[in-house]
């Protein structure tokens, strides 16, 4: 199997699984000889430096035991709370203020564009650990290109938020309920003006939640019922992907 990053080569009954980001590899196997073969091959051919058992990869960072491994990016989130001086901040317990409505044109003052830009970026490739601020970071990313101070207090809140729970992440653990399950919802005509409906869905092995995603919907759906059919398209695609994936890995779904 070849998608964009992930790679799957099988010898005989065996694998080996390579994981692909620009010059950074992921390598894991069930026969350890597949991965020695495999690193002389590439050594031959290019400059590799092999960083042992995997505890750091694009920013996350994995803690590793018997039972499972633990997957964050406590580092990156301080670095964000730094860069933005919201180290020694109050926290608050919920990314939002529940209920918030936010519009393109509130009437309050515009405010520095490019620091909005630049921490709604960096706390996207944070929700890569943390799906508990997905749809707020989504939500927030609409107002990029022309930003007021009310955007700016309500992502400075998701910076509060982060300050209390710098250490969450996802906890993976071995576990023999190995079937793919999903979910999916949306909210119909949330978004200002667009009336765009937003579509979020989650996809679990067992009880762990491994694939998520919350995103405006690129149509106008004219009813509930439409807004429904529109994320269960959407999440069709990705679950078809998915099933594809582990049927190749012997996880047959």
């Amino acid at each position: 199997m070849d998608e964009v990053t992930l790679h799957v080569k099988h010898v005989d009954e065996h694998k080996l699984i390579m994981s692909v980001y620009v010059d950074d590899l992921l390598i894991t196997r069930d026969k350890k000889k597949l991965v020695e073969k495999f690193k002389t091959n590439i050594k031959d051919k290019f400059k590799m430096n092999e960083l042992s058992l995997l505890s750091y990869f694009l920013g996350m960072e994995v803690t590793q035991f018997e039972q499972g491994y633990f997957l964050y990016q406590k580092s990156f989130s301080l670095k964000i709370l730094n860069n933005f001086a919201m180290v020694n901040c109050k926290p608050v317990s919920t990314p939002m203020i529940l209920g918030q409505k936010l519009m393109k044109e509130d009437e309050a003052p515009k405010t520095d564009g490019k620091s909005y830009r630049s921490l709604v970026g960096s706390l996207l490739y944070l929700t890569a650990t943390r799906p508990d601020i997905l749809f707020v970071v989504n939500y927030l990313s609409r107002y990029m290109q022309d930003p007021s101070q009310i955007h700016f207090m309500a992502v400075k809140r998701v910076l509060r938020y982060l300050k209390g729970t710098v250490s969450f992440g996802m906890h993976f653990m071995k576990s023999s309920f190995v079937n793919l399950v999903g979910f999916s919802n949306n909210n119909w005509g949330e978004s200002d003006k667009g009336m765009m409906s937003i579509s979020g869905y989650s996809f679990a092995m067992g009880d762990r939640i491994f694939c998520w995603n919350s995103k405006k919907q690129s149509v106008v759906a004219h009813s509930m019922a439409e807004a429904e059919y529109i994320v269960i398209y959407v999440a069709a695609k990705q679950l078809i992907w998915l099933r594809n994936m582990l049927n190749d890995l012997d996880f047959n779904q």
